[in-house]
């Protein structure tokens, strides 16, 4: 019974740090699709705030138990690299 709550605790926090992770990819992809904008430090700043924001929340679900650190390394990963896309699309561009 009690190992059905932990992993029903890990299943549940995995799904809401990938949420969360989905909705930055979401604003990275909203800025990828508008590359003729001119780059926005606002913009930037939003991303940058919640990449922190989610880093953090990795890093208490790590120490909590809830997901092993390299779930939460890849999740912060998939995002840097779709960051990293974005900044050479605007550096090429």
């Amino acid at each position: 019974m009690a190992s059905d709550i932990v992993v029903d605790h890990r299943d549940k926090a995995l799904a809401l740090l990938k949420a969360d992770a989905d909705k930055i990819m979401k604003l990275i992809k909203v800025q990828m699709d508008n590359l003729t904008m001119p780059q926005c430090p606002l913009y930037e700043e939003v991303l940058d705030t919640q990449m922190f924001g989610l880093s953090r929340e990795i890093d208490f679900a790590v120490r909590l138990g809830l997901i092993e650190q390299l779930e939460g390394k890849a999740l912060l990963d998939s995002l840097e690299r779709e960051l990293s896309a974005l900044h050479d699309a605007f550096t090429t561009k």
